[in-house]
């Protein structure tokens, strides 16, 4: 049985490939076109996918589509599609239904709350269910407008970043501000001790259709008159307050339950799955890594095999090294044809220690390898590396290759049998999917990677999972005496993760990496 999931209609447009129950391919088709946030039918994904599969479009039983649809979806559309997957059954899944699908099915947990969350669907921008075995009910519902994460982009357009785009940068900003606007942003969600968010549209102004359209009651509440610009401090206190509002809401409509999993696009944000799992109402947390609109490709794989289907069979998410990969002679095609130098590293041996004799002489690294990762996050295949025992790294990392805030830290790899050494871990870092902590007697080490006094960007990474990038980390270990390795995405600014090697070569040519592992291929400057 072979179930085609497409998600992302709007934006983030992605596929994904499911046989049997068990996911075997997803990619995003901005990774393939290069160009960040590409909606439409994500037709290169879903080629991708099926070779991956090694199937066509005549061999998918089902084409499983999540909400919303794009605006021109129509009768001829429909034959469109039909068109493309002649044998295929078509199957149109709700938004949120899609986002529930790929937390809790994706999950390893056999029952389970469910919580998904986001600035808009199909007019619900969250919901709460019960997850059991093959079945997944709501049990409650939240509609637009009254939606946290459409409140938490406002603020994000108020601060001077993109709304839809730059939530992530509201987030990591938010850790150097003081929450003093907490309690006027509670207030807008409708209060401390409501069970559901209720926007009062009273601090919103239809007719203020930029800075987040605020209200001058809103205006007054900050101090500050409307229109004028938002001066440093402001805006990481601004920052600071509707990050910690925002966590509250989200964690009283959770509720409480042994298990959560979540998914929506607000379950993209680190420091909200932290709140949730330091909360003391859940003990156990799992995050969909993915969980963002390309994630409902996905969720509507899943949906598909368990509630279409009604198969009782479970697979839950193995890891998200799903995407394309590349064979040596396919690589070695693309650096002939850029005419480039290159030396061939025998075996795996000879490539993680070459690797790691550059690390510890000071040199920034990109590390392509294996299959493509799913989602935004690099977890060691489409990678950037330096060691934190590289005085420059910040430098390098933020000013030099990805041009980015200062306030934007990158992450910290380490194995998982070293992990306990130097950090409070959750199993959500396996994904990088929450905000970790450096113990004390390490904050030095780890200096330059803090997002405050503490807390830390971590990467647990399992043999089991990414092997080559584990033996990375190993090395690097008996080389400096630090099993640790600071890794940041592959691409650089406002582009999607590398995916092929003629992007990681643009990439690489364009920014300040000293030296770049492909495959078994090394390139130097």
């Amino acid at each position: 049985m072979l179930i085609l999931g497409i998600g992302g209609w709007l934006h983030d447009g992605a596929a994904a490939l499911m046989r049997d129950g068990r996911l075997i391919a997803a990619v995003e088709e901005e990774k393939l076109a290069r160009q960040a946030h590409r909606g439409g039918l994500p037709e290169r994904a879903i080629g991708s996918c099926l070779a991956a599969g090694s199937a066509t479009a005549a061999d998918v039983d089902i084409a499983a589509l999540s909400r919303p649809l794009a605006a021109g979806a129509d009768n001829s559309f429909h034959f469109h599609l039909k068109s493309l997957f002649p044998k295929a059954r078509m199957v149109v899944i709700d938004h949120h239904d899609a986002h529930a699908a790929s937390a809790f099915f994706a999950s390893p947990y056999e029952s389970a709350r469910v919580l998904t969350i986001d600035r808009r669907g199909d007019m619900r921008c969250g919901a709460v269910w019960a997850g059991n075995g093959a079945q997944l009910d709501v049990v409650e519902e939240l509609y637009a407008p009254d939606s946290p994460a459409a409140l938490y982009s406002r603020v994000t357009e108020l601060a001077g970043f993109a709304a839809d785009g730059e939530e992530q940068k509201l987030q990591w900003l938010s850790l150097s501000g003081e929450p003093r606007f907490a309690g006027l942003f509670s207030e807008i969600l409708g209060g401390a001790e409501a069970a559901l968010p209720r926007l009062d549209r009273s601090y919103f102004d239809t007719a203020r259709p930029t800075q987040g359209g605020f209200s001058e009651k809103f205006y007054r509440a900050v101090g500050v008159e409307p229109g004028r610009n938002i001066d440093a401090k402001l805006q990481r206190d601004l920052a600071a307050g509707v990050q910690a509002a925002v966590a509250d809401a989200v964690i009283r409509l959770a509720g409480e339950a042994e298990r959560l999993c979540l998914a929506g696009g607000l379950a993209m944000n680190a420091m909200l799955i932290e709140a949730l799992e330091t909360s003391g109402r859940f003990g156990e947390v799992f995050v969909q890594p993915a969980a963002g609109n390309a994630g409902t490709a996905v969720g509507s794989a899943y949906h598909a095999w368990h509630k279409v289907l009604k198969r009782s069979e479970r697979a839950p998410l193995e890891n998200l090294f799903l995407g394309p990969s590349f064979n040596s002679e396919e690589i070695k095609q693309v650096l002939e044809n850029c005419k480039l130098r290159l030396r061939y590293l025998m075996t795996d041996t000879e490539l993680v220690d070459d690797a790691v004799r550059r690390l510890a002489d000071n040199q920034i690294l990109a590390w392509f390898q294996g299959r493509t990762e799913f989602g935004p996050r690099a977890l060691g295949n489409r990678s950037i590396l330096a060691s934190p025992l590289n005085p420059y790294s910040t430098e390098n990392l933020n000013v030099y290759i990805k041009r980015r805030e200062q306030f934007r830290k990158f992450a910290a790899s380490v194995p998982e049998e070293a992990a306990d050494e130097y950090f409070h871990t959750s199993p959500a870092a396996r994904y990088l999917a929450t905000v970790s902590r450096v113990k004390p007697n390490h904050k030095k080490t780890f200096e330059a990677a803090l997002l405050d006094g503490e807390r830390i960007r971590v990467h647990v990474v399992r043999k089991a999972d990414n092997r080559l990038y584990w033996e990375l980390l190993q090395q690097a270990g008996r080389v400096s005496g630090l099993p640790v390795l600071y890794n940041t995405s592959f691409n650089l600014f406002g582009e999607p993760l590398v995916n092929d090697p003629r992007a990681a070569v643009r990439s690489f040519y364009a920014s300040g990496i000293d030296a770049m592992f492909v495959g078994h291929f090394l390139l130097e400057k």
